[in-house]
């Protein structure tokens, strides 16, 4: 039986409303064989001639793709690659001055994928649910203005000339992944007076006129 989440979504834009969506409750990651084994006890197949059959399709799935088609297997439902510039390279625009993309500046990025609809509605009948419980996002004792000012008192101490998330989640109780939107949002605001230095995981978040030279 199948068990399902209620899970509490940030409030980034400190509305103070809560809201929250619905998840199923992971419960284990079948491997191909674990899987195939499966599905070789419902029928006269054995996992054998199974696991042959699905490394041939994903081989043809790749041969498809990469000529640029799209395919649709009954009841599972169709793949489509995506694509997307290279790493070191940044996207055009339609009609700019800036140096033109070619071929080797262009990459599959993806393979998408859309569920057959009739995989949806077969899923959704066998599905017994239960409820599994409640998971909370925001566990910060404190309300959006009140972390606000926390940073800012933080970084006018001279013992702190900057803010990393580690240490923004660590002061409000707040999950990583909230701490990193938060602050960035707080960033944006000019008036906050935050500013960030760096990039990537080297960025931090200092008082902005310590990047503006105020």
């Amino acid at each position: 039986m199948a068990r399902y989440i209620k899970q509490e979504m940030p409030d980034l834009q400190g509305t103070g409303e809560t809201k929250c969506y619905y998840r199923l409750e992971k419960r284990q990651n079948l491997s191909t064989k674990e899987f195939l084994k499966k599905a070789g006890a419902h029928g006269i197949l054995d996992d054998g001639i199974l696991e042959h059959a699905l490394s041939k399709i994903a081989e043809q799935l790749v041969e498809e793709l990469a000529d640029g088609n799209t395919v649709t297997l009954d009841g599972i439902g169709t793949f489509q690659a995506t694509l997307g510039v290279k790493k070191d390279k940044e996207m055009d625009t339609i009609d700019g001055d800036e140096t033109k993309r070619n071929a080797k500046s262009i990459e599959v990025k993806n393979v998408r994928y859309v569920s057959d609809k009739d995989l949806v509605r077969d899923v959704n009948l066998q599905c017994k649910l239960s409820r599994a419980g409640v998971r909370r996002v925001n566990n910060s004792p404190y309300s959006k203005e009140q972390r606000l000012k926390l940073v800012q008192d933080y970084l006018a101490d001279p013992a702190h000339p900057f803010m990393r998330v580690a240490d923004y989640a660590e002061l409000t109780g707040l999950p990583r992944s909230s701490a990193t939107k938060e602050l960035r949002t707080f960033a944006e605001d000019h008036s906050n007076g935050i500013a960030t230095d760096g990039r990537g995981t080297a960025k931090v978040y200092v008082k902005r006129k310590e990047i503006e030279g105020v």
